[in-house]
């Protein structure tokens, strides 16, 4: 028994990922030795976001996650952290509407404790009132600081809950503060039960490691936690959008902001790698389309950006612009629509945008943290670990007639969410 090789990655032109199963709970092991520097990443990802969760129950994934660094049954609260640090190490997690990961990166000699620490939360969480309200209670906190009392987080809420009607990308990856509130210890441990098991996990380990010590490592404290039997997800299809949805709010903001969504494919879809290279010569830096007219020559705006969502399922095209005093959200809009309109990229637009995304993608790569988070980011949303390398093919594929094809596929007015946040206007 133990762990079993199942297969490689190449990793760029002088790197591999090997990816490896333990027989006795389907625990997948994915490990990129690099040995440049004594130092490892090491990451858990689990297979469970906000798009997981029910009408009701919102917000239980990254509630979930805070409660993750409470106690166990054989480590008492707080010393988790007490021992990573003493080691001299680092860790972080997060929750988003795919995926929930953690992060620790250490120095190669704490690889053993940390091992410990992560096998041990995985399986004997200690779950009591006590800890759910003092969490329920930071996280309701972070909710007020970063939602209802924040501008853009308002704004980025009611996007998402207006542009889709049945998928889980509806649900806001903190919740609603009512489902916050209602959470109970037993939606709490039925979530862990069922979510945070070995079968629904993929370790990423990255760095100066020995492979023959790290898999007796693993073995001895991962082998025992029994797999769970993962539901199948049911995840209802979004309905095609047929007509612009508009709503308007209003917030204590010096001058109006349009937040708007474009439907997207998925990451997984061959037009995303286009969109991207669109967005960039749209929104990225003084150079681009928006910025340089809205900003510069018709001076409407003092801020502009673009997104396109990187999401399992289809997502959405995001926009932001914030309008300077005394220019209203209808003229902001009016000026965007004119730059969308006026598609044919040129020759050097796409290369700009082209070498920006590349040297954004590549500098992610330099530090062991940078590699291994993108491997388990590529491996849960796209199945593939070292898809960012198949990521920079497809955009040097990408053409001129491909950025045309999809602005008119994916730049309706009829396919798109506008927030307006308006400072004159009551709320609707």
């Amino acid at each position: 028994m133990g762990f079993v090789h199942v297969g490689g990655h190449g990793f760029g032109p002088r790197m591999r990922i090997e990816r490896y199963r333990l027989q006795e709970n389907g625990l997948e092991l994915l490990v990129l030795v690099d040995r440049v520097a004594p130092v490892v990443s090491y990451q858990t990802w689990f297979k469970v976001g906000s798009r997981h969760e029910e009408e009701g129950k919102t917000g239980i994934a990254h509630l979930f996650e805070h409660l993750m660094f409470g106690e166990t049954t054989t480590t008492p609260f707080g010393e988790h952290d007490r021992r990573l640090e003493e080691a001299g190490a680092e860790s972080n997690a997060a929750t988003y509407l795919d995926w929930t990961f953690y992060l620790v990166n250490l120095p190669s000699e704490a690889l053993d404790v940390t091992i410990e620490l992560e096998a041990d939360r995985m399986h004997n969480l200690v779950l009591q009132s006590e800890q759910l309200e003092s969490e329920r209670e930071v996280v309701m906190n972070e909710r007020r600081q970063t939602v209802d009392n924040d501008v853009d987080g308002s704004a980025n809420e009611l996007l998402f809950t207006h542009a889709f009607r049945a998928h889980g990308y509806r649900f806001p990856t903190i919740g609603f503060a009512d489902d916050i509130a209602a959470l109970s210890l037993e939606d709490c441990r039925r979530f862990y039960t069922t979510y945070y098991a070995p079968n629904n996990a993929c370790l990423v380990v990255v760095g100066d490691v020995d492979e023959k010590r790290l898999f007796e490592k693993l073995e001895s404290c991962y082998r025992d936690i029994p797999s769970a039997p993962i539901p199948e997800e049911v995840q209802p299809e979004e309905p095609p959008q047929r007509e612009e949805r508009r709503v308007v709010m209003r917030k204590p903001t010096p001058s109006p902001k349009l937040l708007l969504g474009y439907h997207a494919p998925a990451m997984a879809h061959a037009d995303h790698p286009p969109l991207v290279l669109m967005n960039e010569i749209l929104f990225g830096g003084r150079a681009s389309r928006v910025h340089r007219r809205l900003v510069h020559e018709l001076e409407i705006a003092s801020d502009v950006t673009g997104m396109v969502g990187n999401f399992r399922d289809p997502g959405l095209w995001e926009m932001s612009l914030t309008a300077r005093e005394g220019v209203t959200a209808e003229r902001l809009l009016e000026a965007l629509d004119e730059v969308l309109t006026v598609r044919e990229p040129t020759e050097s637009e796409l290369e700009r945008a082209r070498a920006r995304v590349e040297l954004s993608m590549l500098q992610i790569l330099e530090t062991a943290s940078g590699k291994a988070e993108q491997i388990g980011f590529c491996e849960t949303v796209l199945a593939d670990p070292a898809a960012i390398f198949s990521r920079l093919d497809a955009y040097a594929k990408v053409t001129l007639a491909d950025l045309e094809r999809v602005c008119r596929g994916h730049l309706a007015p009829s396919s798109r969410t506008v927030v307006e946040v308006d400072p004159l206007l009551e709320d609707v």
